[in-house]
């Protein structure tokens, strides 16, 4: 069983797609992701009190959402790092510098207009998709017994 942690981009449906066809082909993946309710997510330090400055709120916030993310990507055997042209996603550019630190490979997903300002992150992915389709024939090869 494989562990694939999909990481960024929350917009669109490219999570699906690939959980989709990862089963429809039969692979013996598990995947994982941080928490994709972007409200959910920002008010996931809430219960440790109140913050008169948003910068607070948003730090407690993001630490208790660490504690999952950093979790789950130290127990990926891959992660699938999206980045959507509409928001920029510097939690996405975190996971792949994290993934990149800890020896996780990783996969980046975008379109062509994003390679200028991502060829650090695509530097440290071991391949770089355009479309969910490509990334379910990479986790196909690399799962292949």
């Amino acid at each position: 069983m494989w562990n694939v942690y999909l990481s960024g981009e929350i917009h669109t449906d490219w999570r699906e797609q690939i959980k989709k066809g990862a089963a429809e082909l039969g692979l013996n993946i598990e995947f994982s992701s941080a928490n994709c309710d972007h409200e959910s997510s920002d008010a996931a330090g809430d219960h440790l009190g109140a913050e008169d400055k948003q910068f607070w709120r948003d730090h407690k916030s993001a630490k208790v959402n660490a504690i999952r993310i950093k979790n789950l990507i130290e127990q990926a055997d891959i992660a699938v790092i999206r980045f959507g042209d509409k928001y920029r996603q510097w939690n996405a550019a975190f996971d792949a510098g994290y993934c990149a630190a800890t020896g996780v490979p990783y996969i980046t997903l975008h379109d062509e207009s994003l390679i200028h300002p991502l060829k650090e992150v695509d530097g440290g992915a071991m391949a770089w998709a355009q479309s969910p389709e490509q990334v379910i024939e990479i986790l196909r090869y690399a799962t292949a017994e």
